[in-house]
């Protein structure tokens, strides 16, 4: 006959049972054991954005891919210092053994665990230059990320415009370099803006984080005030996530300067998707950086452009907000109001570093760069 166990001295076997197993791992253990130690194939370091604590994104434009890299840096946060350093460019070209002509900060990202800054170099020129990382200390010291021995992962774009300028549409030039223009870590996805080689080209993303396989993106459609039609190839430049009737969305500006709302669920491998345009911010002009806070009370969005300043955007009743689907004429504005933050010139980067305050990249009159800490307006 089958021996048939008491519940009391089952309940005891599966305890001594788990007792030997491995505790499981939490959420923060489990991106960095998704990580695996190496020398990553870095070809270039663009957008950045941090995810899980101390896990930091690159983009690698030429690369046509993601990386996830495990900084270290778990906090906590330092405080209420606010950081200066004075000609940030001329200073992390000695650190790299180069002068300032020779570099480019190519973006700027806040850990929110530690506070600390994290920017995105390009060492040399071309194709040819150098991707570095480096880490700015609470008190500016400077050091450059060791890539040739750290714990990463990698997600590799399937559907990237090929890297030939000739090939990837001609006078446009090489679109390789705008397969990735903008990313943000929400809810376990790594969301990725960019270029594809489908036929309507501009495309949003959604990789869930640990990295397995990377679908197809979704290919966005917007109406473009300013130039009075539909568009398909231009792709979304910088991009924040804001939730919009309660609703996880998507802010996105593109050049010259309509700003469009995505829902997130929406981004589904393979789909085509319309925005809804809110606002027309202007033409001539290059949203260079985005973020979102609240003041009082209210949300807005804060937009570093190219030529139109610094734009404080007022979110309130963005869901009530007509779809802008018109021509907006000779340069004029439509949708969300904003005002021109005249206070922040030569904004080329900027995050934000607390609810009260954002760090920036500056560009001065004599065209040195300065990483400063400003009071959100």
């Amino acid at each position: 006959m089958p021996r048939v166990i008491s519940s009391s001295l089952a309940s005891l076997v599966l305890l001594a049972i788990l007792a030997l197993l491995p505790p499981p791992l939490r959420g923060d253990d489990a991106s960095a054991a998704a990580l695996k130690e190496g020398a990553p194939d870095l070809k270039s370091a663009g957008p950045l954005a941090f995810g899980p604590p101390g896990i930091l994104f690159v983009a690698d434009t030429l690369g046509a891919a993601v990386f996830a890299f495990d900084t270290g840096d778990r906090g906590p946060a330092s405080g209420t210092k606010e950081l200066k350093v004075e000609a940030v460019d001329e200073k992390v070209a000695a650190l790299l053994g180069t002068s300032a002509r020779e570099i480019a900060i190519n973006d700027l990202a806040v850990n929110p665990a530690s506070g600390k800054a994290y920017l995105s170099v390009s060492r040399g020129q071309g194709p040819n230059a150098a991707p570095v990382i480096v880490a700015v200390s609470d008190a500016g010291e400077l050091k450059a990320l060791a890539l040739d021995k750290v714990k990463f992962a990698k997600a590799a774009l399937p559907d990237a415009p090929a890297a030939d300028g000739a090939k990837a549409g001609g006078r446009r030039g090489n679109q390789r370099l705008e397969s990735i223009t903008d990313l943000a870590f929400v809810e376990g996805q790594l969301l990725v803006a960019g270029l594809s080689n489908e036929e309507f080209a501009s495309t949003l993303r959604a990789i869930p984080y640990p990295f397995k396989d990377v679908a197809k993106g979704t290919s966005v459609e917007i109406y473009h005030g300013a130039h009075g039609k539909l568009e398909t190839h231009s792709p979304v430049r910088t991009f924040v996530p804001f939730n919009v009737g309660g609703e996880p969305h998507l802010f996105a500006a593109y050049t010259c300067t309509p700003l469009v709302t995505f829902p997130i669920s929406r981004l589904t491998p393979g789909a085509h998707l319309k925005g809804k345009t809110v606002a027309e911010l202007g033409n001539r002009n290059r949203p260079l950086d985005m973020i979102v806070y609240k003041k009082d009370g209210k949300d807005y969005l804060l937009i570093a452009n190219s030529s139109r300043g610094v734009m404080k955007v007022s979110t309130d009743n963005v869901e009530k907000t007509e779809s802008i689907t018109e021509h907006v004429k000779d340069g004029a504005t439509k949708g969300l109001p904003y005002d021109t933050i005249q206070e922040w010139k030569g904004i080329d980067q900027l995050d934000r570093l607390d609810e009260k305050r954002a760090l920036v990249v500056r560009r001065s009159d004599g065209g040195s760069l300065h990483l400063e800490t400003l009071a959100l307006p």
